[in-house]
């Protein structure tokens, strides 16, 4: 027999890529390892169990025995990966080593924590998958107010479906405005008067200094502000990929193992992706961008080479107090923006000074316009 499809990671890459080569090949040998439980289950749900009531397995749609029986894979859970190695084309795990045809490493990402002065932080807590939500559920659920450090997109939608479960919330990040990464300041602004008008305690332009425990609290100290007593803290400060696996077995790593747009890596028969691949420079963590990359290298792994091409995307924020889908560019210091409103919403529109379309915001009802002008706009790989 010839050796197997080694897949490392049982995340939402990793899945899909399994569920998009079955549909070419329902014969070749897979096997997937993994340091998880191997449940499928949806990722972009975690942040919505609060106001819904849901336990964790409620996000569960197949158990790992489920998966591997559908897809006929082997599938190994609760196993780390020790060693890749390339020029032998093996995996060091349980003390065996298992040959590969192809090797994919989509070892996702862990959620960033910066290093704080105090005796709380390791109890600080990140939801960046359904294990970490089985850990801390009962704990969130008895808290009553939490602090969340991040008003990124994560740890907004975060904060708002903990208030809608009523929690009574304080938000903090040391940038000046609400999502910075993909919201101009006008409409940072209103998401932020929101918000504090739901109860939120917004603090931005914040600086922490140190998290401690006293007695059952913890307490935030910030510079030059009041301290924040709080149950529980919540880090949703942005993804660091795991490049380790990869460093180690001398693939070319940057932020995230370098692939190019065959998502392979700088080793032979080598690929990634996922939160953990890095392409031109960049890490798409959204959803589109995984399951293209996974199609993409089914057709590539089922014998048809087939290029990552990545049209323009629509990332839509679950923030259901303002309602929000964006796409392209919306950031950048030089944008000319149209804005048009009416009782319906927005849709605010990204021009270069020449007036090309480069990206759009559209909120509430007018989100049934987005399809249209995703089409004007340039694509993305």
């Amino acid at each position: 027999m010839s050796n197997p499809i080694i897949v490392i990671g049982s995340g939402f890459a990793a899945y899909q890529w399994v569920k998009s080569f079955r549909k070419l090949d329902q014969h070749t040998a897979i096997t997937l390892v993994t340091a998880d439980q191997g449940a499928d289950y949806s990722k972009p749900e975690l942040s919505h169990v609060f106001s819904r009531s849901q336990q964790a397995t409620d996000l569960i749609k197949q158990t790992a025995t489920e998966f591997a029986a559908e897809y006929n894979i082997e599938l190994i859970t609760k196993t780390a990966i020790k060693e890749i190695n390339t020029t032998q084309q093996w995996v060091y795990f349980n003390q065996q080593h298992l040959h590969y045809s192809s090797l994919i490493i989509a070892t996702g990402a862990t959620s960033f924590i910066p290093t704080f002065a105090g005796n709380a932080t390791d109890k600080i807590i990140t939801l960046n998958s359904l294990s970490e939500l089985q850990q801390n559920q009962s704990q969130i659920n008895a808290a009553k107010h939490i602090t969340i450090l991040g008003a990124g997109l994560i740890g907004t939608e975060i904060a708002i479906d903990l208030a809608t479960a009523g929690k009574k919330i304080t938000l903090c990040d040391k940038a000046a405005a609400m999502m910075p990464a993909l919201l101009p300041e006008f409409i940072a602004a209103e998401l932020h008067q929101i918000l504090s008008q739901k109860e939120i305690d917004l603090q931005l332009n914040a600086t922490i200094n140190e998290i401690n425990f006293d007695g059952e609290k913890m307490i935030i100290s910030q510079q030059g502000r009041k301290d924040i007593n709080t149950d529980i803290v919540i880090a949703a400060m942005g993804l660091a990929p795991r490049i380790d696996l990869a460093k180690q077995a001398g693939i070319s790593t940057n932020r995230g193992i370098i692939v190019n747009n065959m998502l392979q890596t700088s080793a032979n028969n080598v690929y990634a992706i996922g939160d953990c691949a890095e392409i031109n420079g960049k890490i798409s963590a959204f959803i589109q961008p995984i399951m293209l990359s996974a199609m993409a290298l089914a057709k590539t792994l089922a014998g048809t080479p087939t290029p990552l091409s990545l049209p323009p995307m629509l990332i839509k924020a679950k923030t259901p107090w303002l309602p929000l889908s964006l796409a392209g560019i919306t950031t950048a210091m030089d944008i000319h923006w149209q804005v048009e409103r009416d009782h319906e919403g927005y849709i605010a529109k990204a021009h270069t000074a020449d007036q090309s379309l480069i990206g759009f915001i559209a909120s509430h009802n007018k989100q049934k316009q987005v399809f249209a002008l995703l089409r004007q706009l340039p694509p993305t790989l």
